[in-house]
């Protein structure tokens, strides 16, 4: 294979957008079975499970989200009354979000899960493998999203 030649399957970001995929996939079923939800409904219950009243947009930077994916999983939520809406005293074209006392006890309930979940993916790595995999991916973490991986 020449420089000219890319082995797709040898390529590291295409190599952690199908890991990242798989994983997330894999864990889905757990949240989806148990609840019904969709992957950015999940991640809207657990980023509003974790810090508490946030907009939409702060969701979908914080996930990395669209926001149309945010408003529909917002909607969804919503509709199943885990999560409520409240207009901004100052300007009214902002909502804050929140759990609701259900969508808080779904988020309690899913917690264990994935926490077992992301157990069982770091138990079948040797301890060595499991720190490398842990601070190499912190390191590319640091690397791209301050952006000096970018060329």
């Amino acid at each position: 294979m020449s420089d000219s030649d890319l082995a797709l399957e040898a390529f590291l970001p295409y190599r952690l957008n199908r890991l990242a995929d798989a994983v997330s996939r894999d864990f889905s079923r757990l949240y989806r079975e148990r609840h019904g939800l969709t992957r950015p409904a999940w991640r809207t219950l657990a980023t509003l499970g974790q810090y508490g009243s946030m907009t939409a947009t702060a969701i979908g930077a914080h996930s990395a989200m669209h926001k149309t994916k945010v408003s529909r999983a917002v909607a969804a939520l919503e509709r199943r009354g885990w999560l409520r809406r409240k207009a901004d005293a100052a300007d009214r074209r902002i909502e804050h979000l929140a759990l609701t006392r259900a969508g808080m006890a779904a988020y309690r309930d899913l917690v264990p899960l994935a926490h077992g979940f992301e157990a069982g993916l770091l138990e079948a790595l040797a301890p060595e493998e499991r720190a490398a995999v842990l601070a190499g991916l912190a390191a590319l973490e640091r690397a791209t999203l301050t952006g000096r991986a970018a060329p």
